[in-house]
């Protein structure tokens, strides 16, 4: 996996990439990626996107002890990704509360073909797991203004 800058998306959301090449462990039986990567893969670009935000994910739920829980995830899937495929993981914010994040995925091979798009909610929770809010710094770091 390689670290990529983070763009400006076509409607000025800050965006981020990052580079992941399909491993023969991540596919199946037919020689395509295996549907559940694609979930592993938003997990790329969404710890890519909080590094390029200026944090680390792991250091936010230390010195917070708070935790960004997937409450709803959904995939299309558009071009099977094939063994040895380098694909680009482009993500974005698409909605932004004090106590839930919904991010959004475009995954694309390197030549450009659409491989898949989705989303992730997230809902803050706390370490007894009831609904929490986001500090400010986080909510400034990630975007909201």
């Amino acid at each position: 996996m390689k670290r990529a800058r983070t763009d400006k998306a076509a409607d000025s959301r800050p965006r981020s990439e990052a580079r992941v090449k399909v491993r023969y462990a991540e596919t199946d039986q037919m020689g395509m990626a295996y549907y559940a990567n694609y979930l592993v893969w938003f997990e790329v670009g969404r710890s890519q996107y909080c590094n390029d935000c200026g944090f680390s994910y792991r250091d936010m739920e230390k010195e917070t002890g708070l935790f960004l829980t997937v409450a709803e995830a959904r995939c299309r899937y558009q071009t099977p990704a094939r063994y040895e495929d380098e694909l680009i993981v482009r993500t974005s914010i698409a909605e932004l509360t004090r106590r839930t994040v919904r991010f959004s995925y475009e995954i694309d091979r390197a030549d450009g073909q659409p491989v898949a798009r989705g989303e992730t909610l997230h809902v803050l929770i706390n370490s007894e797991g009831r609904p929490s809010s986001m500090p400010e710094k986080y909510l400034s770091l990630l975007g909201r203004k």
